[in-house]
């Protein structure tokens, strides 16, 4: 074990002894777990570690960010001035994530509505 981990180890137990562990809010309550299984092992506690303190890592944002636009774009109509600039956006954010080798099939179905709409234009 790595010394980090020996030392929240003993932290734990030493609480448990002395009884700080019990009543907590959600005791005896199933564990809501993230599903981080498409984050590799090593990086998963500090992924959670950020997450837990409001940052994500780029890549997460990024994918935040298109699905706070499309949002955005479903609520406006394609004839205000914003809508091409947001969606215009959304086409970057989409290219970045494809770059960082992520898959933008999240962006399919409601949240794919505008690109959708862009793409059928384009053609």
């Amino acid at each position: 074990m790595w010394l980090t981990d020996q030392l929240a180890e003993q932290h734990i137990l030493d609480a448990q002894k002395k009884g700080e562990l019990e009543n907590l809010p959600g005791s005896g309550e199933p564990l809501k777990l993230d599903d981080d299984s498409h984050v590799p092992p090593e990086l998963r506690s500090a992924y959670r570690l950020l997450k837990n303190s409001g940052y994500l890592p780029p890549e997460l944002e990024l994918r935040r960010e298109a699905m706070h636009l499309t949002d955005l774009l479903a609520g406006i109509d394609s004839a205000d001035s914003q809508y091409e600039q947001r969606n215009k956006r959304l086409l970057l954010v989409k290219m970045k994530l494809q770059q960082a080798g992520m898959s933008t099939d999240f962006l399919e179905g409601d949240y794919g509505t505008g690109l959708d709409n862009h793409f059928r234009g384009a053609e």
